[in-house]
């Protein structure tokens, strides 16, 4: 499955029921996810920005940059935000054998749980998130996962912000126009999205914030 509108249509949503788009709420509330991370040049700028909002996010952490950058790992740990696996080393699910795909998750878990080990910080929540990498991921791989106890989380906005070939101004123009309550809004904490994503996270919280909304991490 391969998704390329900024909202993902209702369609999409149906076909895939368990996995998890956005958030049934009554409340005025957002919820942020960066994928990629953590990244030395990104991370913490991305840390300082959501805490001057008051803002919780969720995380979905590559394995092999936990390995290389474990204090960055902690702080956001340390910062009360949630984590997600997003594999080993950033696969593709359709070119991958269910088998290597699950031992891709495996090992990535096992760095977050071993990072999470030495925190002495309260961690918002011991559920196993998971997002798929390029949100492909085959029915079957799915299916594991969830046997596995893990909830995979999809999006209802993709900001677009790793595409060079859009302006800062659209990528805010692709959240802040899309945008609900209980939306879950995928932006990434990575070099290649860093142009976009720091022009428009700081106008995204300022704008929503202005609004009366909230920004929580993901919890079960």
């Amino acid at each position: 499955m391969t998704l390329t509108p900024v909202k993902t249509p209702f369609v999409i949503k149906k076909m895939f029921p368990n996995y998890i788009w956005d958030i049934s709420t009554n409340e005025k509330t957002i919820y942020l996810t960066f994928d990629d991370g953590p990244t030395p040049e990104i991370t913490n700028w991305t840390l300082d920005t959501l805490k001057a909002y008051q803002a919780k996010a969720t995380f979905f952490c590559i394995g092999n940059n936990i390995e290389k950058h474990p204090g960055i790992f902690r702080s956001i740990i340390e910062n009360g935000h949630a984590i997600g696996n997003h594999t080993q080393n950033h696969v593709k699910g359709w070119k991958t054998k269910t088998a290597d795909y699950l031992t891709e998750v495996d090992a990535a878990e096992n760095n977050i749980q071993k990072e999470k080990a030495q925190q002495h910080t309260a961690i918002p929540s011991d559920i196993k998130l998971f997002r798929p990498p390029y949100g492909k991921i085959k029915r079957a791989q799915g299916k594991q996962l969830i046997k596995l106890g893990y909830k995979i989380i999809m999006w209802d906005i993709l900001s677009f912000d790793w595409q060079n070939s859009i302006s800062e101004a659209t990528c805010l123009k692709n959240v802040i126009s899309k945008t609900k309550s209980g939306s879950i809004v995928v932006f990434h904490d990575s070099l290649k999205a860093s142009k976009n994503m720091q022009y428009t996270l700081p106008k995204v919280l300022k704008h929503f914030s202005e609004q009366g909304y909230q920004f929580k991490s993901l919890a079960f």
